[in-house]
């Protein structure tokens, strides 16, 4: 399946690309199952929250979850790399905004907005056709992720430790410089080059939004204060 194939088969969430195909739950072929679907690459870097100097490169494989109440969910498995022998250090949810929005607010405080990975050119999908790349970011800038790292480090043997929950860079300064180096090395990239070309193609400036103070704090999509809304580019 290439590409363009993949986008017509995982349901894009509150967009309107097509749903993925598949059967019911709880119904599968014989030597079918959940991972054996079409799924999206992509890479970011996470951060914890209680923390946000611990930083990540965290590689997601992402397959929708389809039919909800509130729409699609995509469900990804999240990996310390992207080889055969990578450690499997978390789980992840991505919801639209309009599903975040209906979320009591003890429950939001624990999902991260996209935007600035989106426009600030932190989330990169490896292997995508630039066009297809595009179009699944437009997809993903105003969604919200839940994720959790239950390996929080992945330099030991056997995951130890009390599991992370993870936030997302929302502001220019916030990434560590090293953890961004290493990963434009890995996937060649540059960028500071992408997040000038998504500015361009969407027209809004990257999100400014602070730290957050606590691990009670909610997360906001755009700006610290006043109307939580984007603002077009200069």
């Amino acid at each position: 399946m290439d590409r363009r194939e993949m986008f017509a088969a995982v349901g894009a969430i509150g967009a309107g690309t097509a749903a993925s195909a598949g059967e019911p739950h709880g119904k599968a072929a014989a030597g079918a199952g959940p991972l054996t679907g079409p799924h999206l690459h992509f890479c970011g870097i996470h951060m914890a929250k209680k923390n946000p100097k611990l930083q990540f490169v965290t590689q997601h494989y992402c397959a929708a979850h389809t039919g909800g109440a509130d729409g699609d969910v995509f469900q990804c498995v999240l990996f310390d790399g992207t080889g055969r022998n990578a450690k499997l250090v978390g789980v992840e949810y991505l919801i639209s905004d309009a599903a975040y929005r209906k979320l009591p607010d003890d429950e939001k405080k624990f999902w991260h907005a996209h935007t600035y990975e989106v426009l600030g050119g932190g989330l990169i999908a490896p292997g995508m056709e630039p066009k297809d790349e595009t179009a699944f970011m437009k997809v993903v800038l105003t969604t919200w992720g839940k994720a959790w790292h239950t390996w929080p480090d992945s330099s030991t043997a056997v995951p130890t430790g009390e599991p992370l929950l993870i936030w997302s860079i929302m502001g220019d300064g916030q990434v560590d410089p090293k953890v961004l180096a290493d990963r434009d090395k890995q996937f060649k990239v540059d960028t500071l080059k992408v997040r000038e070309a998504r500015v361009k193609e969407f027209g809004l400036e990257p999100p400014s939004v602070s730290l957050p103070k606590d691990l009670n704090a909610i997360g906001r999509q755009w700006t610290d204060a006043g109307d939580d809304k984007p603002t077009k580019k200069n």
